[in-house]
């Protein structure tokens, strides 16, 4: 379905040497060129490291901020990770999307459409984490889950389509991701009893190539992990976004939690494909396998957190795997080519639904976690030993890092039925006493054993920015004290710098003309660092 939008395209006057002029192959997205971000995640896989190493250890002391940009009507803090490609940086905000020179962080052009009234959930809030590009086009999504596709010299639109219908309390947050010709997007709605799926588009036209259902109809293989009414309104949402091998030529993706979250009554069984990865052929969509982290959760302990793609050895094989700190509290190490688990480790300590995860990949769950009327302690609290920022890897050092927090909440259950604008819990939560007291670190774990090499204290929330790591042994990430790099195998802070700017969006760097840059949105402002 296509429909008219509304938009503004302003330009300021750039160089040439800002405009793209020529289109983008999958080739550059696969294999970025020196210096380019052209993915959410920076690559495909994932990792959130980049090869750049002008900024390291010995010169990080020269770093200082260059420009920043300001998206003036931004509802809330911005979430969006700049991507950058041929000297152009491309950011988003809710339903608007901005061209920069990544020199200057002058204007280049705008494209802007209204707000939709009446929506439910994230989408309702204003959150949109970014962009994907492709030949002569910018792809993102809107509130009202639409999918749409600008011209990358002027903005001007090129097509948009609707994924789903905002009235049953769809909307869409994700940064999309391009696989060969397609656009790869998910929807939100996670918490508001929609019926998860996700979608891919031919980049050209906006036609509809394949969609994926992560609640199976009744009837459906898969539905018989559904037991009772509530696969009507399942959930399991797909806004975070995925990872894809070239190589093996699969796509992975996230899945969120099952609906009511904190009621299981009238949904008994796993609820596939919640709380899940999927392992997707990227050119008909169709499963090649999948690893439930969380049977039937009742705890709202989406996957939502990346899939990340690491070619590593593992106890002294070569190994192509999918690793994920998940926010339940277990670090995972899969097979990405079969979906084996190959190690399951708590990351936290405060861990007591379950004992382990067994020999089958199945959670050992113990009894007494689940969600009572009255109310029941459990550990982590519903936001989770960690959540959707970005982890990153460096294999220099081969840790993983990612923020995590110890906490344990009081989960309480009741009878809420799905309605058309509301969200649907099926209960609520609330902090246990005393259970932040050791607040949230930033950790790096050691792949091959699952155990934390080290962490350190980190001011602010469990949502806040995430984290990058570079081939100049850094890691970047915002905490209360400001934008923070602290030494990749160490964890011993090497330079800072104040903002007092909420964080919500990870750090990414690229380099132009031979110049490094980090840039960061903290608050509404888009801010680039290089060197003096």
């Amino acid at each position: 379905m296509k429909r008219t939008a509304i938009f503004i395209i302003a330009f300021v006057v750039a160089d040439a040497s800002a405009r793209t002029n020529h289109a983008i192959p999958f080739a550059d997205i696969a294999q970025p060129k020196p210096g380019a971000w052209p993915t959410y995640h920076g690559n495909l896989s994932g990792n959130r490291f980049s090869p750049l190493d002008q900024i390291n250890g010995a010169t990080i002391h020269g770093l200082a901020p260059k420009w920043m940009f300001t998206i003036e009507k931004a509802p809330r803090a911005l979430q969006t990770t700049p991507l950058v490609v041929d000297g152009v940086m491309y950011v988003t905000s809710v339903n608007e999307a901005f061209a920069l020179d990544a020199r200057s962080g002058r204007q280049i052009w705008h494209y802007s459409r209204p707000r939709t009234q009446g929506l439910a959930g994230d989408a309702a809030t204003g959150i949109n984490r970014g962009a994907a590009v492709l030949g002569d086009r910018v792809f993102i999504v809107t509130d009202n889950a639409h999918l749409i596709a600008l011209h990358r010299d002027t903005g001007a639109l090129a097509w948009d389509v609707e994924m789903a219908d905002a009235r049953q309390n769809y909307g869409a947050t994700g940064a999309p991701l391009v696989v060969g010709d397609l656009v790869v997007a998910g929807v939100s709605g996670g918490d508001e009893g929609i019926r998860g799926f996700l979608d891919a588009y031919r980049a050209a036209t906006g036609e509809r190539a394949w969609r994926f259902w992560t609640v199976p109809a009744r009837g459906d293989p898969g539905s018989e992990t559904w037991v009772g009414r509530a696969i009507e309104h399942g959930c399991a949402a797909t806004w975070l976004t995925g990872t894809y091998d070239p190589d093996a030529r699969v796509l992975y993706w996230p899945t969120g939690n099952p609906c009511p979250d904190y009621n299981g009554d009238e949904r008994q069984g796993d609820n596939l494909y919640s709380s899940s990865v999927i392992a997707l052929d990227p050119d008909t969509g169709k499963l090649r396998w999948h690893y439930q982290f969380t049977p039937h959760d009742l705890h709202d302990w989406d996957a939502n957190q990346t899939p990340m793609l690491v070619d590593a050895r593992l106890r002294g094989e070569p190994r192509k795997l999918l690793v994920q700190a998940n926010r339940n509290g277990f670090f995972y190490v899969l097979d990405r080519l079969t979906g084996k688990v190959l190690l399951a480790e708590p990351f936290v300590a405060n861990v007591t639904w379950a004992s382990g995860i067994g020999g089958d990949g199945r959670p050992l769950v113990k009894s007494g976690s689940e969600p009572t009327r009255e109310g029941q302690r459990t550990c982590p609290a519903v936001a989770g030993a960690t959540n959707w920022p970005s982890t990153a890897f460096s294999p220099a050092t081969r840790l993983f890092y990612v923020f995590a927090e110890e906490s344990c909440a009081i989960y309480t259950k009741n009878d809420q039925q799905w309605e058309a604008g509301k969200s649907f819990y099926g209960g609520v939560t609330r902090r246990a006493p005393g259970s932040s007291a050791a607040g949230k670190v930033l950790e790096a774990i050691d792949i091959e054993t699952g155990k934390g090499k080290w962490d350190v204290r980190v001011g602010g929330g469990i949502i806040g920015s995430g984290v990058l790591a570079t081939a100049g042994g850094l890691v970047f990430y915002g905490a209360d004290e400001g934008f923070i790099a602290v030494d990749a195998a160490s964890g011993t802070r090497l330079w800072q710098f104040d903002t007092n700017q909420s964080w919500r969006a990870g750090p990414m760097t690229y380099a132009v003309e031979g110049t490094q840059y980090v840039a960061v949105a903290g608050g509404s402002n888009i801010i680039a660092f290089s060197l003096r």
